[in-house]
């Protein structure tokens, strides 16, 4: 009260100063009086352009929280939009809003990248393919895990699943799915020839001759084989199994050199070029990724193709395949009979390092990572589980029977290799891969050792300096 009484008299002090246009100095003092006086009386001027000031939340209740969760486009949208439902609903707090990238994986990787390396404090959750986490590590933009996935966790998961998330001491990745290279086949035209599933890719190429052969006058459009030979990370996956399945690798024992110029490396290249591509392989797959190669056999293209455990539920989906319930799925094929080669494939759940959410990021890892959840995207995606007990659940092997012989192919699928600058290495590859594909007069030797030297080149700078 005393200070609005000596407010008051200021402002009335002021008042009765004579008042002449040129006295600046006291109609300045006049109006800051009065503006004292006013904010004594009434409180600081009011700014309607800013929002109040949001009620407090109840006591015990969590704040509201988006996270943003960066995923690739999925086959079956409805299955993830489910998920995604059911988790909100089981924490009211926490939205979630989907970005997604192109179905490549190579793409992926170049957005998800992008957004990584710059700190984008935007995303929180992301996909992450089983040969990024040694880049994603190093570069510090994934979160370790340690504290979250703990040993009991982890028991549960099949253990190349784990492991493949590691990086020097820590963990960086929650296993999603689990993936390897498998064959499939047209069971009905099989049987009318009277073959069953070929365990060389000689007896594939004998079989597909003659099945295209037989049908070539109802069904002249009919190819042989169909996979996924367009520059991209898949080509790396389908050209590895062939050098594994004729006895060779990318890399020596060590992972110091590139053994493309290696004899069962060309062998491999030699054989895809020469006795698919062209043949049993129309050269247009030189431009299919797994969405285009699987599209061609879901409607009745193609006797044999090669993709992830994914395709089994498309290909028996009546609504979207003209085969359903004519299609059979096998290990793929080797050199020899008795071997066979597929590429370990996967996805993992991570967190950015620059999430400002990042338990409720866990949450939602926890969640879509659960046995009840890996079971519905196998039941209703067709997805492999990487938690070894759905393995054997009744229910899921009633519905996917081909489970029973999945567990041993994933097991013994190969890895790509384990490197910060595997996305260096993998351009390489891709590049030679598919030079030697579709040049018609490449020098595969020449070709071959240019990129050897390449990669030599860039596996050197990850070697401890003496």
């Amino acid at each position: 009260m005393r200070r609005i009484v000596r407010a008051f008299f200021t402002f009335s002090r002021l008042q009765s100063v004579p008042r002449h246009p040129l006295c600046a100095g006291h109609q300045r003092q006049r109006r800051a009086a009065l503006l004292l006086v006013c904010f004594v009386l009434f409180g600081p001027p009011r700014n309607d352009s800013i929002a109040d000031e949001p009620a407090a939340l109840p006591k015990g209740q969590p704040a509201p929280v988006t996270l943003r969760f960066v995923s690739w486009k999925p086959d079956h949208p409805h299955v993830w939009d489910d998920a995604l439902a059911r988790f909100t609903a089981a924490h009211p707090h926490i939205s979630v809003v989907r970005e997604l990238a192109p179905h490549s994986s190579t793409a992926y990787h170049d957005l998800l990248t992008q957004k990584l390396k710059n700190g984008d404090t935007t995303v929180d959750v992301f996909f992450m393919d089983v040969i990024w986490v040694p880049e994603f590590a190093a570069a510090r933009w994934a979160r370790p895990l340690d504290d979250k996935f703990l040993p009991t966790m982890r028991e549960a998961f099949l253990p190349a699943t784990t492991e493949v998330g590691r990086y020097e001491q820590h963990l960086y990745g929650v296993p999603s799915r689990i993936d390897a290279g498998l064959l499939y086949y047209r069971q009905d035209l099989l049987k009318k020839y009277g073959f069953t599933p070929p365990a060389t890719w000689e007896a594939l190429i004998r079989q597909a001759e003659t099945i295209l052969a037989g049908e070539r006058t109802t069904f002249p459009t009919l190819q042989g084989y169909v996979a996924q030979f367009k520059q991209y990370e898949g080509l790396v996956c389908n050209i590895l199994e062939m050098i594994e399945a004729h006895g060779g690798s990318l890399l020596t024992a060590d992972g110091t050199h590139s053994t493309l110029s290696a004899a069962p490396a060309l062998e491999a290249i030699q054989f895809v070029r020469n006795r698919l591509i062209g043949q049993i392989t129309p050269r247009a797959a030189l431009t299919y990724q797994e969405p285009e190669s699987l599209a061609l056999f879901l409607q009745g293209h193609a006797i044999f193709h090669r993709n992830w455990p994914y395709a089994w539920e498309l290909a028996n989906n009546r609504t979207r395949s003209t085969v359903a319930g004519q299609v059979g799925v096998a290990p793929l094929p080797g050199s020899t009979h008795g071997h066979t080669a597929a590429a370990l494939g996967g996805w993992l759940y991570g967190i950015s390092a620059a999430s400002q959410h990042p338990e409720e990021a866990w949450a939602l890892i926890e969640f879509l990572s659960s046995e009840a959840m890996q079971k519905r995207f196998a039941l209703e995606a067709g997805i492999a589980p990487s938690r070894t007990a759905l393995f054997s659940d009744p229910d899921l092997l009633a519905h996917s029977p081909q489970l029973h012989n999945h567990l041993t192919v994933l097991q013994a699928a190969t890895p790509r290799p384990r490197s910060p600058i595997y996305p260096a290495l993998s351009h390489l590859l891709q590049r030679y891969f598919s030079r030697a594909l579709a040049v018609e007069h490449l020098d595969l030797r020449q070709e071959a050792a240019r990129t050897d030297a390449q990669i030599d080149r860039l596996l050197a700078l990850t070697r401890p300096q003496p």
